[in-house]
């Protein structure tokens, strides 16, 4: 009887699993596989249409945000945003994030929706996002001379912050445990690479191209300090009640409560906002709630190891 009962309770399981997969099915967001791209993973759809991305078409006016996965992507496209229309709050909530500043690479199963598609028919000058290491930016770019705005987060809370959108993403490859997630991060396994290879190679070249390099913490620390610096970049001369309004409007529990740049237009059967929020804490040391001392101490001695050629100024608190 005890035998009968537990072959119920594992067919039932499976078939709840073989439904959650046609639906996903169904719906075009089962889990993805990573290809590669010059030995860099990404998603198999980015793959796919790849060669459109490769020789997209830059132009001098064109402004590319440039970061890591989960490393205050959203946060410098509002802040640029925001900057760029002069803390005008209707301007900034025309439309959703990612149409206003579409994803270079990103696309859907079909290609349809594609931020390359939204972009070949947007006039210059464009905002867009990438998260492409600096090998991968399309050509383009550097050769029309465009701005680069890079920001890098400290590759803890980085990690910790990547592994909760990939659990709620249903679009990602599944994450597996925390610590299967930390060592692909560590060995550069998830989509988009290495962490240490990316931040690298746009801190490399700050000075050869035109790429303002800014951090995560230090926007945390002194938004005003900052968002200053952002304009004077874009060439913008604002006043200080402007700043102070831009630095109100694009701070996280603002951003979160904005539809409009807080990614709930995204369907759930894309985000399952059940297992974490795409804004979910955006703070400075929250690492400290996920790394036990083990994972800690390997960490700092992989980093260190891995950072000793180029010595950036990376904060794990403030």
């Amino acid at each position: 009887m005890k035998r009968l009962k537990y072959k119920y309770h594992v067919t039932a399981r499976l078939q709840s699993k073989v439904l959650k997969l046609i639906k996903g099915n169904m719906d075009g967001t089962t889990r993805e596989a990573m290809s590669q791209v010059q030995g860099i993973p990404l998603p198999e759809r980015v793959v796919k249409y790849w060669a459109r991305v490769e020789h997209f078409q830059a132009s001098k006016e064109d402004l590319l945000i440039a970061t890591y996965p989960k490393a205050g992507t959203t946060w410098t496209q509002e802040v640029v945003d925001t900057i760029l229309n002069e803390g005008n709050v209707e301007k900034c909530r025309r439309a959703p994030t990612q149409v206003r500043m579409p994803f270079l690479e990103m696309t859907s199963a079909d290609g349809l929706n594609a931020g390359i598609t939204k972009l070949e028919v947007m006039d210059p000058p464009r905002v867009i996002k990438t998260h492409l290491p600096i090998q991968l930016v399309p050509c383009s770019f550097w050769e029309a001379g465009c701005k680069v705005i890079y920001m890098a987060r400290n590759p803890k809370d980085t990690v910790v912050s990547y592994y909760h959108f990939d659990r709620m993403n249903l679009n990602q490859p599944e994450p597996g445990t925390w610590q299967q997630y930390l060592e692909k991060f560590m060995t550069g396994q998830l989509g988009w690479g290495s962490w240490y290879d990316h931040v690298k190679g746009y801190w490399r070249e700050r000075q050869n191209k035109k790429i303002l390099y800014t951090f995560f913490e230090d926007m945390k620390e002194d938004p005003v300090r900052e968002v200053t610096h952002i304009a004077q970049f874009l060439g913008k001369q604002l006043s200080k009640s402007a700043i102070d309004r831009i630095v109100q409007m694009t701070a996280f529990s603002a951003m979160r409560e904005n539809p409009m740049a807080n990614y709930s237009t995204i369907p759930d059967t894309i985000f399952d906002r059940t297992a974490s929020e795409f804004m979910r804490k955006g703070e400075v040391g929250d690492w400290k709630n996920h790394f036990n001392a083990e994972e800690d101490a390997t960490f700092e001695e992989h980093y260190c190891k891995l950072m000793a050629d180029c010595p950036i100024p990376i904060r794990f608190t403030i």
